[in-house]
């Protein structure tokens, strides 16, 4: 049976970077070894990760003062290690779900912490509007897609302090203005690549603003890893290896303007599709839908009919639907390797439960 692959991430990846990661398990470009066994600092691997930041930064539009890392700990080391490098004397948050929360947290571990705004007040369903930012905070930050809420921020704000912005879930699904942006860092997981890699772009201007308050470990000092090009210690071979083939892909297909009109063209087909049913209805606020991250539940008159719908989906092959614990229902994620013919297929599923149980 043919799957479609919904799940939130680790998620589905393009089909040719899966192919030819294969095939660099089994031997690197012919060189008779594994991916998985050369040595990092091996010239063959060396190529590996130079070709991916060029990739990247080319496929992104980063500016040539901004360094690409690609580093270990998942975003979640990243909520610690930015204000141990950058909070000073107080950083400023937008508080936009469970991952934004968790980064504040960690943040107040290094000082004081501003809540600029937070959407909790309605579970996460809306972004906040119309909110000021401290001027004399170190820095901003928000998270750009609120995965288990489907929410997402589609613009780059323009910001008069240092604005950092955790993209995990929805790198590369559209253009962005980097030069916006000291620092932009997420997971790998969710669009580029499997899980095991972290991702930093960052301002060199921006290292001059790291605290000498507190004594950092030298892992933890940005200031190392672009020194010593991501190459400190060991980094993962096998993710940066699938980001370069994805970089490719992106590149090929024509670049993030004519990836985002397709991921606008498969949300549109969900959402319409939602917004005009009897059963099924959205939990986002309209201007703040995502396009990765589709959330949707039963209406009150058909609760009951959410267990039938999730194994009906299952009989069909649809994976990965299941809405986080704290939203329930449903979550359609349609990252950038997803098909449109995916979407249609769950468009059709649902107008065919619907038809028989509505």
């Amino acid at each position: 049976m043919k799957k479609y692959n919904f799940n939130a991430g680790p998620a589905i990846l393009p089909r040719i970077a899966i192919e030819n990661t294969a095939k660099a398990i089994l031997d690197l470009n012919g060189i008779g070894m594994s991916l998985l066994e050369i040595s990092h600092r091996s010239k063959d691997f060396q190529a590996v990760i130079d070709n991916a930041v060029a990739l990247m930064k080319e496929v992104m539009g980063i500016p040539d003062n901004y360094h690409v890392l690609f580093l270990g700990g998942g975003a979640s080391t990243q909520f610690a290690t930015i204000p141990f490098n950058f909070l000073k004397n107080k950083a400023a948050y937008l508080d936009t779900g469970v991952w934004a929360k968790k980064a504040l947290k960690e943040a107040k571990g290094f000082g004081e912490v501003i809540t600029v705004a937070s959407s909790a007040d309605k579970n996460y369903s809306y972004i906040p509007k119309g909110f000021t930012v401290p001027s004399d905070a170190d820095y901003f930050h928000i998270t750009t897609n609120n995965t288990i809420y489907g929410t997402e921020i589609r613009e780059d704000f323009s910001c008069n302090i240092p604005l950092i912005a955790d993209m995990s879930s929805d790198m590369c699904s559209r253009p962005v203005d980097v030069a916006k942006y000291d620092m932009i860092y997420g997971g790998a997981q969710k669009n580029i690549g499997p899980a095991g890699a972290t991702f930093v772009i960052i301002k060199d201007e921006y290292l001059q603003k790291i605290t000498d308050q507190r004594h950092i470990p030298t892992i933890f000092d940005y200031r190392t890893h672009v020194k010593e090009g991501s190459m400190f210690n060991t980094p993962p071979v096998l993710p940066i290896f699938t980001i370069m083939e994805t970089m490719k892909w992106l590149k090929e297909l024509g670049g993030l303007k004519v990836m985002e009109k397709m991921n606008i063209e498969k949300s549109d087909l969900l959402y319409n599709a939602i917004d005009s049913s009897k059963m099924f209805v959205g939990t986002a606020e309209k201007d703040s839908r995502s396009l990765m991250n589709i959330c949707f539940v039963m209406k009150d008159e058909y609760k009951d009919k959410e267990d039938a719908f999730m194994e009906f989906a299952k009989s069909k092959g649809i994976v990965g639907i299941k809405g986080h614990r704290s939203v329930g229902g449903f979550r359609a994620s349609t990252y950038n390797a997803l098909p449109k013919e995916a979407v249609q297929f769950l468009v059709d599923t649902m107008i065919e439960f619907e038809k028989s149980n509505a």
